[in-house]
């Protein structure tokens, strides 16, 4: 939940410092070359950001062929986002030492190894290892993308590169349980990973001969506050434990549950002040002060309790509940992505003409009544049941 509201920071202030390093005018070049750059980085935010949820429809099977128990098969997923939500953030200050271009290259290099990795897996503990290293590493192709849109296109042209991205970012976890379920029900879990390979290769090829944004600033790894990223990293990790794992073990009854919250409380106040007082701080929480960047964090982080929590739930719901399979729980929630892509062509068009805070409006609206309509769901409910809320929510998003 609290990933988009951190993405969305990130992204900000990797696009604030990517303009500063700048050395040519990338959006001078050819409008080919430029869609063809932005669409490799594309790819692989596609695919970073289609793991979150790719094997959600599939927690069952990953854990009967590694013999692990429901709650050790959580453990897939969570730390994969764990990893993730500690990465975003970083991203910037990453950004900036090694060029967009060069991060984004070792980042897809190096998902497209973890992925191999997780497909090889050989019990639970390894495989829960090598999807926080997967998530760790697509992570920084996630915020790195709305850079190259903000800085390749401008007009009309950044608002169809911005819907692109956006429209991604909420499709891909939206489509990862129907595709999921359609590869573990026709093959078998191992292909969940091993399809990442072709477009990895090829992303990790394409970029850095296409992309040709900012130049890599060494100098930055001197002075750069290393005990800001330790304090940030043990703050959202215990934060992102504490939330997972509270309601199993009754919350705050629990020794484990009470050292991670005052962990995560204690990091995350000492990180902030530290940020504030730091010359060169990962986090630069004064942007906050400005008035659409601070209410757009807060959209973000609304919007990504209601994206994420849904799209977290619904599958786990189907499969525990229900009993569905892997390829009926992803069929049970496409609905979400097809009313998703049905909103595109008419967003492109109307936010040419009409004030965007005015669509943005309407897209919490459909969100309000998309989870009004969750709120009377029993353990009969079935695809039928879900297609109104889930419909709502995607031509929200």
């Amino acid at each position: 939940m609290n990933a988009a509201a951190l993405e969305v920071g990130a992204t900000a202030r990797a696009v604030a410092q990517s303009q500063h390093a700048v050395q040519v005018s990338p959006d001078q070049l050819p409008l080919a070359t430029r869609i063809l750059a932005f669409g490799a980085m594309c790819i692989g935010f596609f695919i970073a950001t289609l793991d979150i949820q790719i094997v959600s429809a599939s927690l069952r099977d990953i854990g009967g062929g590694l013999s692990a128990g429901v709650d050790e098969t959580a453990w897939v997923q969570t730390s994969y986002l764990i990893a993730e939500i500690i990465v975003i953030p970083l991203s910037g200050w990453l950004t900036r030492v090694m060029s967009t271009r060069w991060l984004f290259c070792v980042s897809a290099i190096g998902f497209t190894a973890a992925s191999l990795l997780c497909g090889a897996a050989w019990d639970i503990h390894s495989m829960i290892v090598f999807r926080a290293l997967q998530g760790f590493l697509g992570g920084t192709m996630i915020p790195t993308v709305y850079t190259t849109a903000f800085i390749y296109f401008s007009g009309n042209q950044r608002v169809i590169a911005a819907a692109t991205v956006g429209t991604i970012s909420s499709l891909a976890p939206t489509l990862g349980p129907t595709i999921g379920g359609w590869i573990t029900d026709n093959y078998s879990w191992h292909w969940l990973f091993f399809i990442n390979l072709v477009p990895g290769i090829f992303v990790a090829i394409v970029v850095p001969l296409l992309v040709r944004i900012d130049k890599p600033n060494r100098g930055l790894l001197r002075g750069a506050d290393y005990l800001g990223m330790i304090l940030m990293a043990l703050c959202l990790g215990c934060l992102e434990y504490t939330l997972e794992e509270g309601e199993r073990w009754d919350w705050f009854s629990d020794d484990s549950i009470r050292t991670t919250a005052w962990i995560a409380g204690l990091t995350g106040v000492t990180f902030i002040w530290r940020s504030l007082r730091h010359a060169q701080p990962i986090v630069d929480f004064t942007a906050l002060r400005i008035r659409n960047f601070g209410l757009g964090s807060l959209f973000s982080f609304i919007s990504g309790i209601a994206i994420f929590a849904t799209i977290y739930l619904t599958p786990l719901f189907l499969g525990r509940v229900r009993g569905f399979s892997a390829l009926q729980i992803g069929l049970s929630v496409f609905s979400t992505g097809l009313f998703q892509v049905s909103a595109i062509p008419l967003y492109t068009a109307l936010a040419k003409r009409i004030d965007l805070r005015w669509l943005m409006m309407f897209g919490f609206l459909c969100f309000t009544l998309s989870m009004w309509a969750f709120g009377p769901i029993t353990h009969e409910w079935g695809w039928r049941e879900l297609l109104l809320p889930q419909a709502l929510r995607g031509f929200g998003q």
